[in-house]
């Protein structure tokens, strides 16, 4: 059988990118990780996936005349590998409308916060600020809003007294990892479906 492909979109560090690369590795991710697609050329995500032999598609933003452009190429690449699945792990840029449209139901998106709680940038931040007892994380599709799309799994993380922003976003980064190789794995299992904004995962 042909393995379920996935690209990875990802601007930073690569924390997540990894964890997915590690369990694609221990066989938990059901899911072979196609091409890592990059906004940054110099971000150390592309040395994690070089070194993992992950095809690369980087990319300056700036040399091209619109999101449209690059987003073309990018769909270009997607489709001489037949992509199933757009993984977007710390991915930096919005998608253009057109974009999410074409891959509805074929994007997805982690944020450390319970949405609808917290959304956008700093959710760890915004949590402490206000003083929530817990918080945790979210893995849903990625639709036209900031954070708004359907949820497909949600996983909740005690906030402990004297937290400081660094050491919950550690708790938070650790089962942000685990969860989201797990949802992708459910994918690759053709365990999900969507109805509206109700998702539902079988056995």
């Amino acid at each position: 059988m042909r393995p379920f492909r996935i690209a990875v979109f990802a601007s930073g560090r690569g924390s997540n990118f990894q964890a997915l690369v590690d369990a694609q590795h221990r066989g938990a991710l059901g899911s072979v990780i196609s091409i890592l697609v990059c906004d940054k050329p110099q971000a150390p995500v592309v040395e994690l996936a070089q070194a993992a032999n992950v095809d690369v598609f980087a990319f300056q933003p700036k040399d091209y005349a619109s999101k449209e452009d690059y987003e073309r190429e990018i769909a270009v690449e997607l489709q001489q590998r037949g992509v199933e699945l757009i993984v977007l792990a710390g991915y930096m840029r919005l998608l253009s409308p057109s974009f999410v449209e074409f891959y509805s139901g074929r994007i997805i998106n982690i944020h450390p916060s319970l949405l609808p709680a917290f959304p956008g940038k700093d959710a760890i931040g915004q949590a402490l600020d206000y003083g929530v007892k817990m918080t945790g994380v979210t893995v849903h599709f990625v639709d036209g809003g900031m954070d708004t799309g359907p949820v497909i799994a949600q996983k909740a993380v005690e906030i402990k007294e004297g937290d400081t922003a660094e050491v919950l976003a550690e708790r938070i980064h650790a089962v942000e990892q685990k969860l989201y190789s797990e949802v992708v794995s459910w994918f690759a299992q053709g365990r999900i479906s969507l109805n509206g904004r109700n998702v539902t995962i079988t056995e």
